[in-house]
């Protein structure tokens, strides 16, 4: 997706979103100007009156943009555990700390993501990720995010998603191209 920032527009329905960083429920009302400061993976995040919110690429229709639809292929022939993995992955690269943009994987935050076979063609998932700091009030809202997303994979019939803190995350997790693309090398 391309990313759109320091777009300036006017909210044209009233829109769920949260608080960046706290993580806390509220409507932007229609008609308030807000500022486009990111558009990546499945969400928006938007400035407005100077406060940061995260809307849903749902509801990006608010913003004047087109909603945002995470759509994936069914695979063809078998599910597999190597499948899963895959598309867990894959769909990893799709979740954003609202205030860094830069995906989780690449970010360094995913520690493990495990398949277990449940039956043949149906996997449970087990992920341990961390945050960029253990008081992040975005933490269960990007958890909640891998979890819809991952619960998404045909095949998948449980996420269980623990945030850990061993290994305390650093900037050196982070990929070399994330921190090219940052500006960190």
């Amino acid at each position: 997706m391309t990313m759109r920032t320091r777009e300036e527009v006017v909210v044209n329905r009233d829109v769920p979103a949260v608080t960046v960083p706290h993580g806390s429920p509220v409507t932007i009302e229609e008609g308030c100007v807000a500022v486009i400061t990111q558009q990546l993976g499945t969400s928006v995040t938007v400035m407005v009156q100077g406060n940061l919110y995260r809307v849903e690429g749902v509801d990006a229709d608010a913003l004047g943009l087109e909603p945002i639809v995470d759509d994936h292929d069914h695979p063809e022939g078998p599910i597999t555990a190597q499948y899963v993995e895959d598309e867990a992955w894959s769909r990893m690269t799709t979740c954003y700390d609202p205030e860094i943009p830069v995906d989780i994987v690449n970010l360094g935050l995913v520690y493990r993501c495990d398949i277990k076979e449940v039956t043949p063609e149906h996997f449970d998932i087990e992920i341990d990720m961390t945050l960029t700091a253990p008081g992040c009030g975005m933490g269960p809202l990007i958890a909640d995010d891998v979890r819809s997303k991952l619960t998404t994979i045909p095949g998948v019939k449980n996420v269980e998603i623990d945030l850990v803190w061993d290994p305390p995350w650093s900037r050196e997790m982070i990929s070399e191209a994330a921190r090219l693309q940052m500006g960190l090398l």
